[in-house]
Parts: structure tokens; C-alpha cells; sequence
């Protein structure tokens, strides 16, 4: 599920949710377990326009931190700053909304919240929606070099296997080149061994093809942050949930053991009403 939050442009206003995010109350303000241990934020990607990062705290967690352990939404903008870059997009993964306030970043730097659950490998659904995001905004900023802000807690294995996820499927990089980039580049390597395994094993991420018609890329698709569906299919109630409106990315499978195979996907191309 995502959220968009910006007030420029196309982007959308306010903002939109789509899946669900932790309920739970105790210790809103309790810092996340092990964030201490992890440096705040990596080097921008090379030959990429990913940069990753752990959650930056809102003012209400400081008091339980010592100064130089603090990392806000400020330092976050510092630490960018003085690395001779810039951000144009941040997407966050965490799974919960407790840690910062989106209306908290300037208006200019769009912000997508996509709920991704920890621990396990992210679904089709999530990572579609990661290169959604990314490809849209690759688009839109040709003419700049603004990069993508990644974060879940501690910006590592979430954000990782995302980032590699978009390198291996769309940019055709070999998996093992890409995780090698983003563990050099974010100061710590993917710890998760599922993560790795289906990164260098699994399919590339291809959800099945329910195709209509080509899927036009124009300013409304992303309005307010989520796809509007056209009428339901033919003689069916589409307003009942047994139907869902999805984007299906088309393109034949890379065979994983053929390095020279992979292919640059284009997203999205097709979608339809699945059942």
C-alpha cells in the first residue's frame, strides 16, 4: 500500500493510503530496535540515482538519544548537502507512521509511503509499485540529477533488497553486482538471507499478464497516488472487493543461470481487472 504526499504539480495532493500500517500504541516514542547500530546515511549509489538511509526521528525521540545519535529530517538534508547532492523523491518503507511527519519535509521534495512488511521477502505488489515510483520520476527529472531517497528502519534490508530488486529487473544489472553496489555504497551489507537468496535466485519479479490494452503513462495516472480503474469488467459488480484493478508489467522471464538476458522492463505497460 502507498501514500503520496506532495503540493507540486501532478504528483497529488494530501495524501493516500494503501495498506496497513502497525496499530500498535506502546512505546510511540521507543527508538527502534538496533537503529543505533547503523550509520545514518550512505554514498549516493554509483551510476545510480539511489541514495539509502535509516528513518530519521522526530523531535519527540531525542531526549532518548545522545546528541551525536541523533538523526532527524535536518540532518538527513545535511548530510545530502554535503555530499554535493540533492534529493527529489524519498520513498519510505517502514511500517508504521510513528517516526516522522511527512508535512515535516519542504513541500518541494515528494514523499511515497509504501507499507512494507519486515522480515519477509516483499510482494509482487510492493515492488511493482517501488518501480512504478522510480520510473516515473526517473522520467520526469531528465534534466536534473535529484536523486531517490530510500529508507525503511535501518535502511538496509527492506530498502535493499528494493533497490537491488529495481537494478536487477529494470537496469539489468547481475544480482550479485548489485548487491555488492548497494552494501559498498550504504556502509553495511543485506543481513537477511532470504532477501539474498531471492535476489540472486528468484524469478525476476513479474506478475502475470492480464492485458487490455496498453496502459497510457499521462499526468492522471499518479493524481492523488493511485491508478483509477475504468467501469468493471462487463456484467460484473466491480465495486465488490473479489475484484482488484492491477498494473502488470510485460515482458518474457529472464532466465536467472543467463547474466546476458536480463531485460529492461518497462513499467507499467499493461493492466486489467483480476479476479
Amino acid at each position: 500500500m502507498s501514500q503520496w504526499h506532495n503540493n507540486r504539480g501532478d504528483w497529488g495532493h494530501g495524501r493516500v493510503f494503501s495498506g496497513r500500517s502497525s496499530t500498535k500504541k506502546k512505546g510511540k516514542n521507543r527508538i527502534p530496535e538496533r537503529w543505533k547500530d547503523y550509520l545514518p546515511i550512505g554514498q549516493r549509489m554509483s551510476g545510480t540515482r539511489f541514495i539509502a538511509f535509516k528513518v530519521p526521528l522526530k523531535k519527540s525521540f531525542e531526549e532518548k538519544l545522545a546528541p551525536e545519535e541523533r538523526f532527524s529530517l535536518s540532518d538527513l538534508f545535511n548530510k545530502i548537502q554535503e555530499q554535493n547532492e540533492e534529493l527529489g523523491l524519498i520513498i519510505d518503507l517502514t511500517h508504521t507512521d510513528r517516526y516522522y511527519e511527512p508535512e515535516d519535509l519542504p513541500e518541494t521534495i515528494p514523499y511515497l509511503k509504501i507499507f512494507t512488511v519486515g522480515h519477509q521477502v516483499p510482494d509482487d505488489e510492493t515492488i511493482l509499485k517501488f518501480k512504478n515510483a522510480v520510473n516515473r520520476f526517473l522520467k520526469e527529472n531528465k534534466d536534473n540529477d535529484k536523486l531517490v531517497g530510500v529508507h525503511c528502519t535501518h535502511g538496509l534490508n527492506r530498502t535493499g533488497y528494493l533497490i537491488c530488486r529495481y537494478l536487477i529487473d529494470v537496469e539489468g544489472m547481475r544480482p550479485d553486482d548489485a548487491i555488492e553496489l548497494f552494501n559498498r555504497c550504504r556502509g553495511h551489507c543485506i543481513e537477511r538471507q532470504n532477501y539474498i537468496e531471492d535476489l540472486q535466485n528468484g524469478s525476476m519479479k513479474n506478475l502475470f499478464l492480464f492485458c487490455l490494452r496498453q496502459f497510457p503513462w499521462n499526468q492522471n495516472i499518479y493524481q492523488r497516488g493511485y491508478i483509477p480503474p475504468p467501469p468493471g469488467p462487463p456484467g460484473e459488480d466491480f465495486s465488490q472487493t473479489r475484484y482488484s484493478w492491477n498494473v502488470m508489467p510485460s515482458t518474457s522471464q529472464a532466465a536467472q543461470n543467463c547474466p546476458d538476458s536480463y531485460y529492461r522492463l518497462p513499467y507499467p505497460t499493461y493492466y486489467g481487472w483480476t479476479k
